[in-house]
């Protein structure tokens, strides 16, 4: 029972003291509040507590709660001012459910491709993806730029069909 009472004696004797020293330092009586409680449970995690000066290791704690405190705030901020560079110059924060979403729409856009008779994948490929002109392919497949025409509109039809129906 004696070390149970030792503990309460150390947040009886301590808290107002430290609640007071972060409440100076930070301004916010609820962060001097979380501050103050997180120095004491570290305080109680240490065991007996038999310290040559007490008020001076304690108040060191308290010393480098507040500098870890700055350092987070700190890294939160540069990470806050990335972003917000970010989105002006019009990049997107990485998402993963975008990213999520991204995969399973390039997969069923990739099974309807495969689904595509071969002729008709091979000339949608070469102009949609190639950026090949579509006299060229029908010079190379032997036919009539209308007949490109046809294969590019058909295979648009075709994966416009499958990519509604995905879900």
């Amino acid at each position: 029972m004696q070390p149970a009472r030792d503990k309460l004696d150390l947040g009886r004797r301590w808290r107002p003291a430290l609640l007071s020293y972060f409440l100076r330092r930070v301004g916010d009586h609820a962060e001097a509040e979380d501050l103050t409680q997180e120095l004491l449970a570290k305080l109680l995690g240490h065991g007996d507590g038999d310290f040559a000066s007490p008020e001076a290791y304690i108040f060191q704690m308290a010393s480098n709660l507040l500098a870890d405190r700055a350092r987070r705030m700190k890294v939160r901020s540069r990470y806050r001012d990335m972003v917000g560079r970010s989105e002006e110059m019009g990049i997107d924060p990485i998402d993963p459910f975008r990213i999520a979403a991204g995969r399973a729409e390039l997969s069923t856009l990739s099974r309807a491709l495969a689904a595509l008779p071969e002729r008709t994948q091979t000339i949608f490929i070469l102009y949609r993806l190639e950026n090949l002109g579509q006299d060229k392919i029908a010079e190379v497949f032997g036919i009539s730029v209308s007949a490109v025409k046809k294969h590019v509109a058909r295979a648009m039809a075709g994966l416009m069909k499958d990519m509604r129906k995905a879900p």
